[in-house]
């Protein structure tokens, strides 16, 4: 009897141990892969050189954001050198300290903005990089553009070269702003899903799609406003830069019509003749333009260029080895989470934790809190505020700098600072407060399913799977009501103002930067500079030097990262979807995320959902 046992545990021992070692085998192939790409790397690495009188290439992918994102290393590599990449990201601040370190190196006298891959950036960054590149022609060098195409995110950018190249085939869409939504109200009623929705304030749409089959009047009102007050910028400074009458940037579609009529038909020709580019080239002949303008490279056939990438690795800060006083800079960027999350959104527990280090940190005299966030959890951008309130308790002066956007939580996280900036195309405000959740007794009654018990009490038998108590809904809808009315009453103490003048410009709504100063609700225009500068100067110190505060890797990630780095250079480019089922599943997969994200554990939450322009 013991003798078939133990034939079977040979069997699958043998099994097990040929499966194991082939594991072991594989494992080791690419750990030593990996070791031997690293050693070819560094040991035929070239010295990058700047050649006098060269281009430096600034080639914008994917997305401009303040804080990279969290990607796991092995998604890192196979998604390595792709820079059709639409998750691919690139941060402000690098962009702007290369631009500023160009501005005064001699050897460079020019830069080329190449932004065909450039997903998304938002008006407040593009003009940030604008007014470095502003600096570097006031010191007498040059900015050209070169595109096969430009969509409005793109112009605007390219919108700031001394030349804009379009390709002889090439097109410039520039079609305006729009705020469209998907709702699912018709849906859930035939999914026979019960949403429950608790909210306060007439603007506060975010939960419009799932109680509505179309956008409410007030939100259209505010929207409509809002989109004025964005897209006037967008046209100000177009107009400007290329010194054209701002009628002249989107065409009605009969005039649209008529101008290209006048072309027959050729879009890139009415391009020129619309004064939104300079030039018509293909692509020898902008190679033949920059020989011309900055000279031919020593090995080669292209023009004197560095890279991006290149010019960085060359000019990157190094740590200071002496430590001064400094204003340390916490970046709050991405939906408001509770408990630690990774780098690219913002934790209750892990953004609290950035907040206290400074506040530990002696050589830390002040802090600048940048905010770009729709904001999130309630309880989360609760806990995230009395760390700026212990910050300033300890003497040291926080000042925050709002990006893109710092909406409903983005904006509670920035109440108590001592002095807000923010930019003119920044969206703020949004102070509402909402809940909802969802029930699935009709979901489950259709298919037979019935939920019957007893309890102690009507709040243990609340569930999913049971139809709502009306009074249970009305203490839910008291308690939001009390979290918004402790919103506008916090807004009315940190801005000096009264209940009733909160409440008349909070209700949820959506403001531009520049209302947003009008009303009372940020200090001022400015970008992080002014930030950085304000922050000092409040501490009381002129000489320092700037700290950014952030979640540390331990040792094996930057192991991991490094070796990782100099792999991926020998990875092929990784293919991505089109661009239109990307757009489509994008749509989709971010509803999802939306409604995972709901982890509030009081259930209430400030989000703005405005602010996706």
């Amino acid at each position: 009897m013991s003798a078939k046992p133990s034939l079977i545990k040979r069997i699958f021992g043998f099994i097990w141990n040929t499966v194991n070692g082939i594991r072991k085998l594989f494992l080791n192939i690419i750990f030593f892969g990996f070791i031997a790409l690293i050693v070819v790397a560094l040991t035929s690495e070239e010295e990058i050189t700047i050649e006098d009188q060269s281009a430096l290439v600034l080639n914008l992918a994917g997305s401009i954001v303040d804080q990279k994102r969290h990607v796991d290393p092995i998604e890192a590599v196979f998604k390595q050198g792709n820079s059709n990449d639409p998750e691919s990201e690139m941060l402000l601040a690098d962009i702007i300290y290369v631009i500023d370190n160009a501005t005064h190196d001699q050897r460079i006298n020019s830069i080329v903005l190449k932004m065909g891959n450039l997903r998304s950036a938002g008006i407040s960054k593009m003009t940030a990089i604008g007014d470095s590149l502003d600096k570097f022609k006031a010191a007498g060098k040059i900015v050209v553009a070169v595109g096969n195409a430009y969509e409005q995110n793109q112009y605007f950018l390219a919108s700031y070269a001394d030349t804009i190249y379009l390709n002889n085939k090439g097109a410039v869409s520039l079609e305006g702003l729009s705020s469209y939504r998907l709702f699912f109200k018709s849906a859930l009623e035939k999914l026979n899903i019960s949403t429950h929705v608790f909210r306060v304030g007439t603007f506060k749409s975010a939960v419009e799609p799932f109680i509505r089959d179309d956008m409410s009047a007030p939100a259209k009102e505010a929207s409509s406003a809002l989109l004025n007050d964005l897209w006037q910028n967008y046209e100000s400074i177009v107009a400007a830069n290329r010194q054209i009458e701002t009628q002249n940037i989107v065409l009605s579609p009969q005039r649209y019509l008529t101008e290209l009529d006048a072309v027959k038909g050729d879009s890139a020709q009415m391009a020129v003749n619309m004064k939104w580019v300079d030039k018509l080239v293909s692509d020898e002949e902008f190679r033949l333009a920059m020989l011309e303008s900055v000279g031919k490279e020593a090995n080669g056939d292209s023009y004197k260029q560095i890279s991006f990438s290149e010019y960085y690795s060359l000019v990157q800060p190094m740590p200071s080895i002496i430590e001064q006083e400094s204003v340390g800079i916490v970046v709050a960027k991405g939906n408001i989470l509770n408990g630690k999350q990774q780098a690219g959104q913002i934790g209750g527990e892990s953004t609290s934790a950035l907040l206290k280090k400074a506040r530990f940190d002696d050589k830390v005299k002040a802090v600048v809190l940048r905010v770009d966030s729709p904001g999130g959890s309630a309880f989360a951008s609760e806990k995230i505020r009395q760390e700026v309130i212990a910050l300033k308790q300890a003497g040291k002066p926080v000042v925050v700098s709002m990006g893109s956007l710092a909406a409903s939580g983005g904006y509670w996280i920035s109440a108590s600072a001592d002095y807000i900036y923010a930019t003119p195309s920044t969206l703020t405000g949004s102070i509402g407060i909402f809940g909802m959740f969802a029930t699935f007794e009709k979901v489950l009654e259709n298919w037979g399913i019935n939920s019957d018990g007893v309890s102690t009490s009507e709040w243990a038998g609340i569930s999913a799977t049971r139809e709502l108590d009306p009074n249970v809904s009305a203490v839910i809808q008291r308690h939001i009501e009390h979290g918004y009315h402790e919103f506008i009453s916090l807004v009315a103490t940190e801005r000096d103002m009264t209940l009733e003048q909160v409440d008349r410009i909070a209700q949820g709504r959506v403001w531009s930067g520049t209302r947003a100063v009008e009303l009372g609700l940020v200090d001022d225009i400015g970008d992080m500079d002014s930030a950085i500068a304000k922050a000092a100067e409040m501490a009381e110190i002129e000489v320092f030097d700037t700290k950014v505060i952030e979640q540390e890797l331990t040792t094996e990630q930057i192991f991991m990262q490094k070796m990782l780095v100099s792999f991926a250079s020998y990875m092929p480019e990784a293919t991505t979807q089109s661009p239109m089922v990307e757009q489509f599943m994008g749509q989709w997969s971010s509803v999802a995320e939306e409604l995972t994200q709901y982890d509030d554990p009081n259930g209430m939450y400030m989000y703005c959902e405005n602010c996706n322009y």
